[in-house]
């Protein structure tokens, strides 16, 4: 009689558990059928996920797609255990990219990365997640949990977010006749948002901080707690806006590269830009970032948004009712600056003024 083979090496032991896995994708069923909207029933489980653009009302559209992460700030949310933020950044720093495009968010999908699967810290995420679809009116559609022991070391983790909109044929931003003259209005950021981090903990650990300590710049809040404020999801209030005056001529988010290489991506060739930094009022943690990190005020300009997380372009006579429109929404607009002739001999974003004062 032969004797029954016994049990040999599992996946389990590899490194991968695939029953965690199920578990965190039944825990999450509820966060994503929170995010339906027209198009989109909001359930998980097949092998892929499925819009109708009919259904959400479109006619002609042009889908357009944006894919992007949270970038080392993710490194912050591992250390401090603080892990139901970064989802909101992940979605921001996608459907801020398609808004900017003149294409409304319709679908959202997340990649989500580790060594060690923990079902607690992959279901805060994902509740990050679904709250920054609901606030830009996306279905998130689906995603991917990848444990991958050897690759990421222990719980660490990376994210990455893919999403699709639409806008109607003939729509999109921006448009063709952005001119000299044309006025820039800045939207108020939220913080860091997602962008400059490398840079962020160098300072901190140049200073000796821990992410616990008391943050120099938010009284009442521990470092970590604070730079870990969510990327502003500007979506609805500037559908609105375009939708109500059909004004705004260009939208940039300002993100990697700061004003210096965002704004120039909507602009025509033989145009340039003029800012007054007199107009922006920075928050206290660049500030704190240009003195502790002895930052000169250029490399601010061209790592974060110091404080203006959308640039809107309108022209001069439209500028009042963008202003209102956008207000109606709740967001309180600066005049930044203009847009101006650029013939390749200077800076194409030349500014005035001073960011700290």
């Amino acid at each position: 009689m032969t004797e029954q083979k016994q049990e040999g090496l599992t996946y389990a032991q590899a490194g991968v558990n695939i029953d965690a896995g199920n578990a965190m994708v039944d825990a999450i069923r509820p966060l994503v059928r929170s995010t339906r909207r027209p198009g989109a029933d909001a359930e998980i489980g097949g092998f892929g996920g499925l819009f109708d653009l009919k259904a959400a009302g479109f006619t002609d559209p042009i889908l357009v797609a944006a894919n992007d992460g949270v970038g080392t700030k993710v490194r912050i949310a591992i250390d401090t255990g603080v892990h139901d933020t970064v989802g909101i950044d992940l979605v921001a720093m996608c459907v801020n990219d398609l808004v900017v495009q003149g294409a409304e968010p319709l679908l959202f999908l997340d990649y989500y990365a580790t060594g060690r699967l923990d079902p607690d810290t992959a279901v805060a995420i994902v509740r990050g997640v679904a709250e920054g679809c609901r606030m830009a009116g996306c279905a998130l559609i689906g995603g991917e949990t990848a444990e991958m022991p050897g690759l990421y070391a222990g719980e660490d983790y990376d994210l990455a977010g893919f999403a699709v909109g639409a806008a109607e044929r003939g729509q999109l931003l921006p448009r063709p006749d952005v001119r000299p003259g044309d006025v820039l209005l800045g939207l108020p950021s939220s913080g860091v948002h997602s962008n400059g981090f490398s840079l962020v903990r160098r300072v901190a650990a140049n200073l000796g901080l821990s992410w616990s300590d008391p943050a120099p710049f938010a009284p009442g809040q521990s470092l970590g707690r604070a730079l870990l404020t969510p990327t502003r999801i500007y979506v609805k209030p500037l559908l609105a806006a375009i939708r109500k005056t059909g004004a705004i001529k260009a939208l940039a988010h300002i993100t990697g590269g700061g004003f210096p290489d965002n704004i120039p991506r909507v602009l025509p060739e033989g145009c340039g830009v003029s800012l007054n930094l007199d107009a922006i009022t920075p928050h206290a943690v660049f500030r704190w970032l240009a003195e502790a990190g002895d930052i000169a005020e250029s490399e601010m300009l061209r790592t974060f948004n110091c404080g203006v997380g959308m640039v809107v372009v309108a022209a001069p006579e439209q500028v009042d009712a963008v202003r209102l429109a956008l207000a109606a929404e709740g967001e309180n607009s600066v005049v930044l600056g203009e847009v101006t002739p650029w013939r390749g001999d200077g800076p194409r974003v030349a500014v005035s003024g001073r960011l700290f004062r």
